[in-house]
């Protein structure tokens, strides 16, 4: 599950302290769900119902609780009494703990211990991110649709996820599948259905504009790190001659093997890459208030 590091303007524990979060979160998910899986596996085993949980304390405190992990004990949210019955399959926990991780990565990419953005709720059922987060390992590090702070104003980047070996700023492109996406020059592609053509707009043009942002940042801070550019479409066939310089076509084709590429990358979070990561955050954009909990000290400390 990848770490999502930057979220639109909102503000992320992770640009607070980008050598600290990231192996927190792989530690801490690791442990969570060796915890879960051995309680499924206890309630597999011994056939356990709900009556029977409700009469096990400690086993139902845990399994009530377990969600809340991610919280600190400066930031723990109410916990529920209420009783949840784990999935029957072993892939369908995997499932249910990714989307029960879901919302806590929501939480870090927007809140600080004492700052807080308000969240637009479209996010909580963007099913693109999801498929980012759930499907790629969490040695990589996003950003989604980061706003960075340049002198011209605040400027929309595309998705950018940093792996230990490189930079890959992702530009989506997903029509009604009956479309066939033709590449053309620097700012006209063509979609074909049933032996049409109708223009479109090149991915390419704002691939290239957060291109050029991560270049400048990476040169202001003399970091050499490699980066390339992916145009990606999980619905479509895509038809080209050649792939431009540091540039990867990835279709429905080939979308499944240029994620297991991912996902048996075995290299863990390198220096360089969190070194990376930090500089792109100090340009980014972030809109936040205090958390009220803070306020209320600082009233209660002046009262």
């Amino acid at each position: 599950m990848s770490q999502l590091i930057k979220l639109d303007n909102y503000i992320s524990r992770y640009e607070r302290d980008i050598f600290h979060y990231p192996s927190q979160f792989s530690r801490l998910k690791t442990e969570n769900w060796q915890r879960l899986k051995q309680l499924w596996q206890d309630q597999v085993l011994h056939n356990v119902t709900t009556t029977e949980m409700e009469q096990e304390a400690s086993q139902a405190s845990y399994f009530t609780k377990w969600r809340s992990f991610f919280n600190s004990r400066s930031d723990m949210e109410e916990e529920s009494d209420e009783i949840e019955v784990l999935p029957e399959t072993e892939e369908a926990l995997k499932q249910y703990f990714l989307d029960a991780l879901f919302p806590f990565q929501l939480k870090w990419a927007s809140t600080t211990i004492d700052q807080m953005s308000f969240i637009d709720n479209t996010y909580k059922q963007d099913f693109l991110l999801k498929y980012f987060l759930q499907r790629i390992p969490d040695t990589h590090l996003l950003l989604y649709r980061p706003v960075f702070r340049l002198k011209n104003g605040p400027i929309e980047g595309e998705i950018i996820l940093i792996s230990p070996l490189e930079i890959e700023i992702i530009t989506l492109i997903e029509k009604p599948s009956t479309q066939r996406i033709i590449t053309g020059d620097s700012r006209t592609w063509y979609l074909e259905e049933f032996h049409i053509q109708s223009k479109a707009l090149s991915p390419m043009i704002a691939a290239k504009r957060t291109e050029t942002i991560i270049h400048s940042i990476l040169k202001k801070y003399q970091l050499d790190f490699p980066v390339k550019k992916v145009i990606l479409s999980r619905t479509n066939i895509m038809d080209f001659q050649t792939e431009p310089y540091r540039t990867k076509f990835v279709d429905a084709n080939q979308h499944e093997n240029w994620l297991k590429q991912k996902q048996t990358l075995y290299t863990p979070l390198k220096h360089q890459q969190l070194k990376v990561a930090e500089a792109l955050l100090k340009h980014g954009d972030s809109i936040a208030v205090p958390r009220p909990e803070w306020q209320q000290q600082e009233s209660t400390q002046i009262l």
